[in-house]
């Protein structure tokens, strides 16, 4: 039977896409645009909404009433109007202070003019005296939200009040509640979250209408939902201090800005937040912070490394000690009464108060693990929410196990059962643990502390967003799946760029049912449709869906000019292909866009993927200019124009960025990310990668023309470090009927013009056979492909390309000579599905299996669009663990081999595997391989370290995006042969298999994937017996 979250999603599709309907994502509609069904007109140009609430409901859902009535008018051309009736009696001071929002909470008049048409009842049960009276009457139903948390009912209702034949009614269980179900309008009527902070046009319409329907809204998935704006200089804090007054403490970041944060969590259904840290004291900085947060509905916390809501910088200016007194062993007394201040002054307000301890600025409290000094400070703490609230298990509280803290927990600390443990990933996505046994019946739960945007090892991310949406939801869903639901914070830096992973990690965390493994480029395609529009949303999700695959292949700032390869597999050039296209893409869309949408698509679409194609250029320019330049061509200087070039085109992207809307993100685009150069803080200035010049004005001494053939260094006619010394000829690796074209390059080492030609074996096929360049032509490569019907069957065959040019070869070279090894290989008739060796090496995709048999009710899932190359597998239950060959399902891949290995010369297995941990470090992540009756194989390949280590290896495997585990086996036979896989823990996550014989060659990626007989993408048909 098929899950219901899959049956509905087919459903949203039809609801998503079939109009200009922009519903809030994933969520049930309750707004049209046309009538129809006896639909209830809310507003047109001619005529307003009116709000109706109560003026004693909280202040945060008057404010957002508020924002919904001027969304109207950013719709229909008219604002809504806004009635509170009776006396408010809950503290609104700071958004009247801080919004210019009228007291009464009327909306200007400037732009409500016309009649009133529809209504639109606003309430929180309990707090409104019109939702209490139609609950009271039987008019709405809320039994399936009273009492639960941030739930709501959208209804329309006749005769709700005296007066109003038919309304719209919006109640909600609790403020916040009420406030997403006057967001849910909102966001439905064409107003994106992001309207502000990436300057989304909101949508025209003409009228708009409340479908009579009933909305239920259940509670979200996580209870704590927000963001962590961290690491905010260069860009952030640049921006903030060109826009806003510093206070007296030498930080802008006041509560001019954060409005605009809480409302965009609010918006986004978020109700967290980690304020700005490093340069600034959110309840210090500007005396309004706090108190507006929670008349916002925001709830606030601090970092993981900021007990008792107390930012860092406080400590050194308000503490007794210094920083050498942040020591509880040496100062807990001053800590104590430090401790102490920030709890009174969070009393009032709605906080998750984060306890322990680590050391000052982000680092560890001490070289050792001092469990018993921790404890002390927990204990402390908990004695001080005992003394300050009355009872300390009624105060959210979170303890963060980051980095070092988690050896704390592991070595065996206790904390009171009432605090949520926030478990965290390694800063690159992979989470490091998550609750078992008995910690899944902690009364406190757990959560999990994510980043989209990282400083440190093994290098900075925060340039541009690089973050893979398959992943991010395959991490969350197992997250949820064992338990860590409570709170879920991610680090987004400073919260541009990261506008759609940051709208992807709050619709999973509302509500993660609706969205499954491949729910992602519908959930893209829908992103689109809000914020742009639906004709061109599925090309927009495209691109999009691309550019993340693209950017997490290898974050930027960890591509050097090494990073792909020039040599092997073209892999730089198919790279750099996909990028171009991409980009080519993005471009069109921009051109076609209304001029309203394209500052928000260049923010948000058109500058990464431009930016990003870029810098991959720069990387692949360099690579080239390098690899040329030892070459001695002419072209390395192309290729060295080509850099700097690209230099100038990523200044004047920045630029540009810089300058959208009159400036208004002047500074946002700051972040350096050219020139890490294997240091992992970020450079000081944007500078190239190393470069090398060539003399072209003069001759080499091996004439005018050189070759270099495919996975070499080496060039001929002349000598280098890369082949024998004297040496004319090349070998090009080997040639089957099952490998793809191999290539040549011909290209220019001197000064004059001159024609070249190769001659070659009839049955050797050639893209070009003869030409002519000058010293500024572009090189030129050839492609060879061989007749297998013109040669006898066998391996060991040989052929020789002899080129020669028009000029000499110097005064002591000759003409140089490429030689190609042949084996033509024949696939018997027998097999009939499965992979084929291409001159000593095999690669399949994971989901390219030949069979799949399942134990019981476990089997494998595709995760479509996750990874390097293609997408993974991985067990279908979250919670499966220690499984064994006969309790895990199988995978088998067939494959035919045609090079016999040896002992000494063995066939090694590599599985290319995403660079998940293990998150029971009591059962690390393994899998069990065997091939054919060879006997099985148990590797785990995740070894943890005591931290500040993470996990043998790790450095390398975030790097790349991948673990890449190997085993030998040895001598096999050529012949038909099967690979068994049995994947035995859940965070096991498969991408891609390779098979050496001896024919692997260095890339990032790994070999192309083999040519496959049968199955759904069966390759081109090859010679058999």
């Amino acid at each position: 039977m098929e899950s219901f979250p899959k049956l509905f999603l087919g459903f949203l599709s039809l609801f998503l896409f079939a109009s200009d309907l922009v519903a809030a994502l994933g969520q049930k509609p309750t707004i049209d645009f046309t009538s129809g069904n006896g639909s209830l007109l809310l507003a047109t140009r001619d005529s307003h909404v009116n709000l109706i609430l109560d003026a004693a409901d909280w202040p945060g859902v008057l404010r957002a009433a508020h924002d919904v009535a001027v969304d109207f008018g950013r719709v229909t051309g008219l604002n809504g109007s806004v009635t509170a009736t009776g006396k408010g009696t809950l503290n609104a001071a700071n958004i009247f202070n801080v919004t210019g929002i009228n007291k009464d909470w009327s909306v200007g008049a400037a732009k409500v003019n016309g009649t009133a048409k529809g209504t639109i009842i606003v309430g929180t049960i309990g707090n409104s005296s019109f939702i209490d009276g139609l609950v009271k009457s039987g008019k709405i139903d809320v039994s399936a939200i009273e009492g639960k948390w941030e739930a709501f009912v959208s209804v329309v209702v006749k005769n709700p009040t005296n007066g109003t034949a038919e309304a719209l009614v919006i109640a909600g269980s609790d403020r916040r509640g009420t406030i997403y179900g006057l967001y849910d309008v909102s966001e439905q009527i064409g107003v994106s979250p992001w309207y502000w902070f990436a300057d989304v046009a909101p949508k025209s319409h003409s009228s708009i209408y409340a479908l009579r329907t009933t909305k239920v809204q259940k509670s979200p998935t996580v209870k704590y939902r927000g963001f962590f704006i961290n690491d905010e200089a260069p860009a952030l804090t640049g921006w903030m201090n060109a826009n806003y007054q510093k206070t007296k403490y030498n930080s802008a970041f006041g509560a001019d800005f954060y409005s605009h944060v809480f409302e965009l969590l609010l918006r986004l259904r978020a109700n967290y937040l980690w304020p700005a840290m490093w340069g600034s004291m959110f309840n210090v900085d500007d005396p309004r912070n706090q108190p507006l947060a929670d008349e916002y509905a925001v709830v606030m916390g601090s970092s993981h490394t900021e007990p008792m809501v107390r930012a860092t910088k406080e400590w050194k200016a308000f503490g007794k000690g210094g920083e050498e007194g942040w020591q509880w062993a040496t100062n807990n007394a001053s800590l104590y009464e430090y401790f102490t201040e920030g709890a009174q002054r969070a009393k009032p307000y709605e906080n998750v108060v984060t306890i322990g301890m680590r050391g000052y600025h982000d680092t560890a409290m001490s070289p050792d693990t001092q469990t018993g000094v921790l404890e002390a400070v927990v204990e402390a703490q908990e004695k001080i929410l005992n003394e300050v609230y009355g009872n300390a298990s009624d105060v959210p509280q979170m303890w963060c196990l980051y980095k070092e803290v988690q050896d704390y927990f592991e070595a065996g600390m206790k904390v009171p059962d009432h605090v949520i443990l926030l478990w965290t990933e390694d800063n690159w996505q992979n989470i490091r643990r998550l609750p078992v046994g008995d910690e899944k019946k902690r009364s406190g739960g757990a959560g999990v502390y994510y980043h989209f945007d990282y400083v440190g090892d093994p290098q900075n991310f925060k340039w541009i967003n690089t973050i893979q949406l398959q992943k991010t939801r395959d991490q969350m869903r197992l997250a949820v799946d064992r338990d860590a639901d409570q709170l879920w914070i991610v680090n987004v830096g400073d919260i541009k760029p990261y506008e759609i992973p940051l709208s992807h990690w709050f619709d999973i965390a509302y509500d993660i049912d609706l969205w499954d493994e491949t729910s992602v480029p519908k959930w893209l395609e829908g992103w689109a449709a809000r914020n742009f529009d639906t004709e061109h949303a599925k090309a927009i999700a495209e691109v999009v869906d691309t550019y993340s695959f693209l950017s997490n292949m290898r974050k930027f700032e960890l591509v050097e000019p090494v990073t792909y390869s020039i040599l092997n597999y073209e892999e730089a050039d198919k790279l750099l292909a996909q990028w171009v296209d991409i980009g080519k893409k993005a471009q069109a869309l921009y051109d076609a866009l209304p001029s309203s949408q394209q500052p928000s698509f260049f923010e948000m679409i058109l500058h990464p993927v431009l930016a990003g194609g870029n810098f991959i250029d720069i990387q692949v320019a360099s690579a080239r200019n390098q690899i040329y330049s030892g070459q001695t061509r002419n072209s390395a200087n192309v290729w060295f124009q080509r850099v700097l070039d690209g230099m100038k085109k990523d200044a004047a992207l920045t630029k540009e960025y810089n300058s959208v809307l009159n400036g208004k993100w002047k500074h946002m685009m700051d972040q350096t990310h050219l020139g890490y150069q294997g240091y992992w803080q970020q450079p000081m200035r944007q500078r190239s990668p190393f470069l090398s010049w060539v003399m072209d004005t003069e001759r080499s001494l091996a004439g005018d023309m050189g070759v270099a053939v495919e996975g070499s260094n080496a060039t001929v006619p002349g000598d280098d470090i890369w082949h024998a010394n004297g040496g004319g000829s090349l070998d090009l690796p080997a040639l089957t009927p099952y490998t793809p074209p191999r290539w040549i390059d011909i290209f220019s080492v001197g000064t004059q013009s001159f024609d070249w030609k190769i001659a070659a074996q009839p049955f050797v096929k050639l893209s070009q056979s003869s030409g002519t360049i000058a010293p500024t032509d572009k090189d030129v490569r050839v492609y060879i492909t061989i007749d297998w019907t013109q040669l006898p069957a066998g391996a060991g065959q040989k052929t020789v390309l002899n080129i020669t040019s028009s000029t000499d070869y110097g005064t002591q070279y000759s003409a140089p000579t490429v030689n190609i090894p042949l084996n033509n290989t024949v696939l018997p008739s027998t097999f009939t599905a499965g992979f084929v060796e291409s001159a000593g090496q095999l690669a399949f995709e994971a989901e390219h299996y030949t069979r799949l048999t399942p134990a019981g009710n476990l089997t494998y899932t595709v995760l479509p669009g996750y990874g390097r190359t293609k997408s993974a597998v991985k067990l279908n239950d979250n919670n499966a663990e220690a499984l064994t060959t006969s309790t895990a399902p199988l995978l088998e891949y067939d494959f035919y081999t045609f090079t016999p290995t040896t002992s000494s010369k063995a066939l090694n297995l590599t599985l290319i595997l995403s660079p998940t941990l293990n998150i029971n470090p009591k059962l690390p992540l393994a899998y069990v391989a065997q091939i054919d009756d060879l006997p099985q194989q148990r590797r785990q390949y995740v070894i943890d370290q005591k931290q500040p280590l993470f996990p043998v290896g790790w450095l390398e495997a975030v790097a790349r995006s991948a673990w890449l585990n190997t085993t030998s086996w040895g001598a096999v036979e050529p012949g038909k042969h099967t690979l068994k896989l049995w994947l035995v823990e859940s965070n096991v996550v498969l991408q891609k298999v390779v098979l050496d014989l001896g024919g692997v060659r260095a890339s990032h990626n790994g070999p192309v994937e083999s040519w496959r007989v049968g199955g759904g993408n069966a390759t081109v048909t090859r010679r058999r017996l």
